[in-house]
């Protein structure tokens, strides 16, 4: 086989790769066309949405996607300073009497110890020769005072001591995300969620962005740590029966595409921007990616659609947005990615061609060598 023979084969070899590659080139990412053809059929599938500077404040109205916990919050809402009697509470009540042939004490007494009663569910405790007395709602002093008052027409020289512990009813449960979890008494009706977390040893320092979660009766709220600690008026006062969770912030978006980073990456506070979450990602690639093609995938639920600015009308929607303008820059930074997004960096056109340019520099350099060798 003669060297030109060869030569000849190679080079026809190598056009038919080419040809091949320029057809089909292996990408880390896809090219944002590929992906926003789809919206140009009769009946896509999916909604495309540009994010600029005139479209993200009714694109940050739209429904919440990808946290089904409650994002609500109770402000601070002053409440008693001295303990109230509730229902499970205990009493101790003493009650002294001096004079003769008393009702309530024996010859050798002077005073009648009645320790760990409990407050009813109708909010009374039983008092000798007075039946049900309701102390519920009442201060100690208050309730001391009350009872004394029952006892004067049959006992008119007794005199009243009260002492009130809260029940389980009257405490709240400080459940996990910190030192010392436990149950903890209400000292008053004026105690606030810094101040039992406090109590329980402060917020455990090994939990990403905490989230303070408080469960009342069948509702539930959520803040973020870093949010309560910021202001005064979030330090809700708390009630007895309060549950409150401490936990990591398990929020997260995913991360594709031609990006430093292709993961699951967490919160790491409570809004994220679009421009945010790119830093997250290591930013764009500065060979591979096209910065006219970021895109943010998101799921709604078929609840969520609405046929105007204020939702979607398709359940799945990307989000397109031009890093090269000011407009999609600034637009950028305000815009809100939700848990479960998607935030994908497409790769540039431009990369296709450069693979496509190093394919002939090889098959060049390798018909130059087997010319040499020709030669």
């Amino acid at each position: 086989m003669s060297f030109d023979f060869a030569f000849r084969r190679i080079l026809g070899f190598l056009a038919v790769v080419l040809l091949v590659s320029a057809c089909s080139l292996p990408r880390g990412a896809a090219l944002q066309s590929e992906i926003l053809k789809e919206a140009d059929k009769d009946l896509p599938t999916f909604q495309v949405v540009a994010v600029t500077r005139a479209t993200v404040p009714h694109l940050n109205d739209w429904p919440l996607t990808g946290w089904a916990g409650q994002r609500g919050w109770l402000n601070r809402k002053a409440g008693a300073s001295t303990p109230i009697i509730q229902s499970g509470d205990m009493v101790d009540l003493v009650i002294w009497d001096s004079q003769e042939n008393s009702l309530l004490t024996q010859s050798n007494q002077k005073v009648i110890d009645m320790k760990g009663l409990i407050v009813s569910d109708q909010g009374t405790i039983f008092v000798p020769y007075v039946d049900e007395v309701h102390i519920r709602g009442l201060t100690a002093s208050t309730a001391r005072q009350t009872i004394q008052e029952k006892l004067q027409p049959v006992v008119p020289s007794a005199q009243v001591q009260l002492s009130a512990q809260p029940g389980i009813i009257n405490s709240v449960d400080l459940v996990s995300g910190v030192n010392k979890p436990g149950t903890y008494p209400l000292p008053n009706r004026n105690y606030s969620i810094l101040s039992l977390i406090s109590q329980g040893g402060g917020i455990s320092n090994s939990l990403r962005n905490p989230q303070v979660r408080l469960i009342r009766g069948d509702k539930t709220y959520e803040i973020a740590a870093s949010d309560l600690l910021a202001s005064a008026t979030k330090n809700t006062t708390l009630r007895g029966g309060d549950k409150v969770v401490v936990e990591e912030d398990e929020r997260s978006f995913t991360a594709l595409g031609a990006s430093g980073i292709e993961n699951l990456i967490y919160f790491p506070k409570t809004h994220l921007t679009a421009l945010e979450s790119l830093s997250l990602m290591g930013g764009l690639s500065d060979f591979r990616a096209d910065p006219k093609g970021v895109l943010i995938l998101r799921e709604y639920s078929s609840k969520q659609l609405r046929g105007d600015l204020k939702g979607p009308n398709m359940t799945q929607v990307v989000f397109t947005l031009d890093l090269t303008t000011a407009d999609g820059l600034f637009a950028a930074r305000k815009f809100h990615i939700n848990p479960g997004d998607t935030v994908l960096a497409t790769e540039s056109p431009v990369t296709k061609a450069q693979t496509i340019f190093r394919l002939i520099g090889s098959a060049i350099g390798v018909s130059a060598q087997v010319q040499n060798l020709a030669n």
